[in-house]
C-alpha cells in the first residue's frame, strides 16, 4: 500500500477541473468570494496592519499581491498576510469534525502561488479543490485530539493543504509532492495558548501555514527531501500532534478522493467568531426574539455542552463571563449569548473593545452557566441549547442540532454573497465589491489572477 503522503499527491496531481462536478466547483468559487470579503474586513484592523507590514519587509520578488497594499512580495509572504487577514475576524468557513478553516488558508495560498507562476484562473480553483481535500482529510482523521493536545487544528492540517495548492500550481511531480508533504509535517505548529488573554496569534496560524506549504513546495522542487511516512510514521504527524490515529479511518478518508467531496461540507459563518458558539448564539437569538425576552429578566442561563469545547468556550469561567478584549470574546460563550440576547446581534461591531467592556453585557454575560452532557458526540455535533430562567417564574428552553451555514442548513449564493458585500463595504464600495463578485464569478475562465487581486488592493 502506497504511503499516506503518496496517496494525497498522486490525488493533487492527477486532479483537473474536469473531473469535479460543478456543484464542487461553485462552491470552491464561493469559499473564494467568503475568504476574500473576511480578507477585506479585516484589512483595517491593527493586526492586519502588523503582518502586512512585516511581509512588506520580507519582501522577495514582485511577484504576489497583498490585500490592503499596493505592494507585491513574494508568495510566500504574500500567503503569510492574507491568510493572517482571512482568519483573523474568525469569520471563516469551518470543516466541523475536522475543526479547521479551510479558505483562509487554502484561497490565499493559491492565489498567492497562481500569481507568482502565471496561472489562469482554472488553474487557481484546481488547487483550491485539492488543498481543501487534503486539508479536510488530514484533519478528519483525528477528530478533537489536536484540541485535546492544546494545538490548533488549523495551525496543523493546513500546512499540509497549502503544500496541496502550492504544489499543484508550482507544477510539482509526484515524488516532489511527496517531499513536500514530508517537508511541512516539520513545519507544522500552533498552539491554543492565545485562548488566557485574546492575543493575536491564532490569527497566525493560518498565515503560518499558507507560508509553510509554500515555502516546502519550493523546497522539494529543488531537490529537498522528506520522510514520506511524515503522517502515519512512528516519529510522524499523527503519533508527535495527537497521540495516535485509527489506520482503518486515515484508510477509508484517503479512499475517498475524488468521490467524496469535502467542499460540500463546509460550514460558513453567520456570525464572526468561534464556530462551536453559533448554534448556541441561534438559540439565543430565538429566545430574545420568538419569546421577546428582555436582558433584566433573566436570571440565569444554562447550556448543555460536550466536555471537548469547555476549555475554549467556558473556562475558566470567570474570565469568560468578563473576556478582556474583543477578541477573547470571540470564544467566550458567556459573552457571545449575553451580547446576542442584549442587542440582538453579533456582528463585527459587537467584537470591539468598547462593547466587550458594555456594562448591561458583562452584567448579563455573568449570569450564564453549562452543563456537560455526554451524549453529544462532539466534534461529529456542533450543537446548540439555550435554557434560560426568568424572573417571573418561567423557563424557556430553544436547542439546535447543527450549525447555520451549513451542509445540514446552508447559507445561500445570497447570503453569502450579502455576507461579502457588508465585508467589503468598510474598505470599498459597493461598485467595487460588484467588480470583484463578477471577476471571481468568471474565475474558471480567467487568463490570470493579476486583475483580481489589483481589485482587493490599494
Amino acid at each position: 500500500m502506497p504511503s499516506a503522503a503518496r496517496r494525497l499527491a498522486r490525488f493533487v496531481t492527477d486532479l483537473g477541473l474536469k473531473d469535479v462536478p460543478a456543484p464542487v466547483v461553485r462552491r470552491a468559487g464561493l469559499l473564494a468570494l467568503d475568504t476574500l470579503g473576511c480578507c477585506l474586513a479585516a484589512s483595517k484592523y491593527d493586526f492586519a496592519r502588523a503582518v502586512r507590514a512585516t511581509a512588506e519587509r520580507l519582501g522577495g520578488p514582485s511577484e504576489s499581491g497583498l490585500v490592503g497594499s499596493s505592494m507585491r512580495v513574494a508568495a510566500a509572504n504574500a500567503a503569510l498576510a492574507n491568510a493572517t487577514l482571512a482568519h483573523g475576524l474568525d469569520f471563516d468557513d469551518t470543516r466541523e469534525d475536522a475543526i479547521v478553516h479551510t479558505g483562509s488558508v487554502i484561497v490565499t495560498t493559491s492565489l498567492a502561488a497562481g500569481e507568482a507562476t502565471g496561472a489562469s484562473g482554472r488553474a487557481a480553483l484546481e488547487a483550491v479543490i485539492a488543498g481543501v481535500e487534503v486539508m479536510c482529510r488530514v484533519g478528519l482523521a483525528v477528530p478533537g485530539k489536536f484540541h485535546a493536545r492544546h494545538y490548533h487544528p488549523t495551525a496543523l492540517a493546513g500546512t499540509f493543504g497549502a503544500v496541496a495548492a502550492a504544489g499543484k500550481l508550482y507544477g510539482l511531480t509526484e515524488d516532489e509532492l511527496v517531499r513536500a508533504f514530508g517537508i511541512c509535517g516539520s513545519q507544522a505548529s500552533g498552539i491554543i495558548e492565545y485562548l488566557a488573554d485574546g492575543s493575536w496569534t491564532k490569527r497566525l496560524h493560518a498565515g503560518w501555514a499558507a507560508h509553510a506549504g509554500v515555502v516546502a513546495a519550493l523546497l522539494a522542487r529543488a531537490g529537498f527531501t522528506g520522510p514520506e511516512t511524515v503522517l502515519e510514521g512512528e516519529h510522524g504527524f499523527y503519533q508527535a500532534f495527537a497521540g495516535g490515529f485509527d489506520e482503518t479511518r486515515l484508510g477509508e478518508l484517503l479512499g475517498s478522493l475524488g468521490h467524496i467531496w469535502e467542499l460540500e461540507q463546509l460550514t460558513f459563518k453567520p456570525y464572526p467568531c468561534g464556530s462551536i458558539a453559533q448554534p448556541y448564539m441561534d438559540c439565543a437569538l430565538r429566545v430574545r426574539d420568538g419569546h421577546r425576552v428582555r436582558p433584566e429578566d433573566i436570571v440565569e442561563i444554562r447550556c448543555r455542552t460536550a466536555a471537548g469545547p469547555v476549555p475554549r468556550l467556558w473556562e475558566p469561567l470567570a474570565a469568560k463571563h468578563a473576556p478582556q478584549n474583543g477578541y477573547a470574546a470571540k470564544f467566550s460563550l458567556p459573552y457571545l449569548l449575553a451580547v446576542i440576547l442584549t442587542r440582538g446581534r453579533a456582528s463585527l461591531a459587537e467584537f470591539e473593545d468598547d462593547v466587550v467592556k458594555d456594562p448591561a453585557v458583562l452584567a448579563l454575560a455573568s449570569r450564564v452557566r453549562y452543563d456537560l452532557d455526554p451524549t453529544i458526540d462532539y466534534p461529529r455535533q456542533f450543537v446548540g441549547h439555550v435554557r434560560v430562567r426568568l424572573r417571573d417564574g418561567r423557563v424557556i428552553e430553544e436547542s439546535q442540532d447543527h450549525p447555520r451555514g451549513g451542509p445540514d442548513s446552508p447559507m445561500t449564493r445570497g447570503e453569502i454573497e450579502s455576507k461579502f458585500r457588508g465585508n467589503a463595504s468598510l474598505v470599498m464600495s459597493d461598485d467595487q465589491a460588484s467588480r470583484v463578485i463578477g471577476t471571481i464569478d468568471a474565475l474558471a475562465e480567467a487568463p490570470g489572477l493579476r486583475s483580481l487581486m489589483e481589485s482587493l488592493t490599494s
